[in-house]
């Protein structure tokens, strides 16, 4: 069995100490053996805050992980950094790769670095990003759990939210689908959901889901979502893959596991 942990959106420099506790505990229990973080790292790109973030996720004693910057991992108030070196003090924390790759016998998990130093919110995936995922989907093994992470959504459930759909999904998702990616990770809102999305366009021939992670340590949270996490539990393409989400409970000061949705992948 597989296990990825899916966090996002910690915001450090907001970060909760008793939530931080409650998911170290749980990761430790857990023991995946993936960490996916789906970027906005910090509040602020401050030095401080990434240190914190980089010691807190070594702290977690997960053997591999992937981690992509937010649009709030870009300097804001450093207009000269912001241009020059957007991205240097995530590379100093998580290192020099943005778009890191992860692949074993049952997993591959592309990354999509989906922020721009001339947006400030907003993120863009451009053709280019969308056919190198598709040629690295096409070399995936019969048995592989394809994921693709960006930072920004490819799919909202509220109006509010949808000034914040990631610029270029409706052709990053329908080409994704048909070179066979499963799922898309993603973060920015703060609003963890499991979403069909073949179910949601004609277009989309082949079945692939939009999984959605909350915030997981930060103040941050929205008035209809607390602090959450998504854990991914994967054995065969035979067998659906398991979405867990678990939420913070302020009256148990632990993460408690509150839905599970048992995708069917599509046959390889």
């Amino acid at each position: 069995m597989t296990l990825i942990a899916h966090l996002s959106d910690p915001h450090f420099g907001t970060e909760q100490p008793a939530v931080m506790q409650a998911l170290q505990t749980l990761l430790w229990q857990q023991a995946p053996h993936l960490l996916i973080l789906s970027g906005d790292i910090t509040q602020r790109a401050r030095r401080s805050q990434f240190k914190h973030a980089r010691a807190f996720v070594d702290s977690l004693n997960i053997p591999h992980r992937l981690v992509i910057p937010g649009n709030h991992d870009i300097p804001l108030f450093n207009l000269l950094a912001r241009v020059l070196t957007p991205y240097r003090r995530h590379r100093h924390a998580f290192g020099q790769e943005l778009e890191p790759v992860y692949r074993d016998d049952k997993t591959l998990a592309i990354t999509v670095n989906t922020t721009r130093a001339y947006r400030h919110e907003d993120g863009e995936v451009s053709p280019a990003q969308i056919k190198r995922v598709c040629e690295q989907l096409q070399q995936a093994s019969p048995q592989q759990l394809r994921l693709v992470i960006t930072h920004q959504p490819v799919y909202v459930t509220e109006v509010r939210d949808e000034s914040n759909l990631l610029h270029g999904y409706q052709a990053a998702v329908r080409a994704w689908a048909e070179a066979g990616a499963d799922l898309i990770l993603g973060g920015h809102i703060h609003l963890p959901f499991v979403m069909a999305l073949h179910e949601k366009r004609p277009d989309i021939r082949h079945r692939i889901w939009a999984v959605q992670a909350g915030t997981a340590v930060s103040t941050r949270i929205r008035r209809n979502a607390g602090n959450s996490i998504n854990l991914i539990r994967y054995q065969a393409r035979q067998t659906p893959c398991m979405v867990e989400r678990w939420d913070y409970t302020a009256a148990q000061q632990q993460f408690v596991q509150v839905s599970a949705e048992a995708l069917t992948l599509e046959a390889a």
